[in-house]
């Protein structure tokens, strides 16, 4: 059971007490209900809704795939995007049994994940996302995970489609070693977005506001991989690896 499985059940328990003082049966409160948790071997590539590896065609190689227990992104130095001043290898959606598994309007979620980010995985000054949650049809994100160069130091941050950015933590010590992150958010012009962030035993981000995360479009869906700006200086041949994904709505 991982820190974030405890933390659910006990929250579970919480739950269902509170329900209890209110006349509500355990049957009757609301429930995480696991909607998604692909695995790499059995289903690779299909776990997401699409697949977005060297649009242009710059670098005739496969970037993104499933080895083992987890999924690698690559990026290379010499890779460009359909849009020639930045890079992007990204799968993006989830998809569970065949079909898409959307975030719909005012729908509660909670996406976990264990990512390893590399040394040569560096922040920058201008942007470079290693998870986006989108809306399709839309271009702008929602809001990103970056890590920035700040001065003299990387900064993990979350940033939305305003000018408003939240500095979460130093980057680099959470480099070159199993990272678990969470999100929990309302889909709605009235949500709210919690980032949980541990190494290891450690919780180093517990961070929760209020924000916009809703267009008046279809539906939410999250991206991952290295989506990069080429206006930065030491960019280098790099990947990202990403494992045990599990998305959990609340019923």
């Amino acid at each position: 059971m991982t820190g974030f499985d405890r933390r659910k059940a006990l929250t579970l328990g919480a739950g269902a007490l509170g329900a209890l003082a209110l006349g509500v049966t355990p049957a009757q409160a609301a429930t995480w209900k696991l909607r998604w948790n692909p695995d790499p071997a059995k289903d690779g590539l299909k776990a997401f809704e699409g697949l977005e590896d060297d649009r242009a065609g710059t670098h005739p190689v496969q970037h993104i795939f499933a080895e083992s227990n987890q999924w690698r992104f690559l990026m290379h130095t010499r890779d460009r995007d359909t849009m020639t001043d930045r890079q992007r290898n990204e799968v993006r959606g989830m998809r569970s049994g065949g079909a898409a598994v959307p975030i719909k309007l005012n729908e509660t979620w909670r996406l976990e994940y264990q990512a390893y980010w590399p040394s040569a995985l560096t922040a920058t000054t201008a942007f470079t996302h290693i998870m986006q949650m989108k809306v399709s049809g839309v271009d702008a994100p929602v809001w990103t995970l970056t890590p920035r160069m700040k001065g003299s130091t990387g900064r993990l941050t979350i940033a939305g489609d305003s000018a408003s950015e939240v500095d979460l933590t130093d980057y680099a010590p959470l480099q070159n070693k199993w990272i678990d992150v969470m999100f929990e958010f309302k889909a709605s012009h009235s949500g709210t977005l919690r980032c949980v962030i541990k190494n290891g035993s450690a919780t180093v981000v517990d961070r929760k506001w209020n924000a916009n995360l809703w267009r008046d479009t279809a539906y939410l869906r999250p991206k991952w991989g290295i989506y990069r700006s080429l206006n930065s200086s030491g960019l280098k041949d790099c990947y990202q690896l990403i494992r045990n994904y599990k998305g959990y709505q609340l019923v």
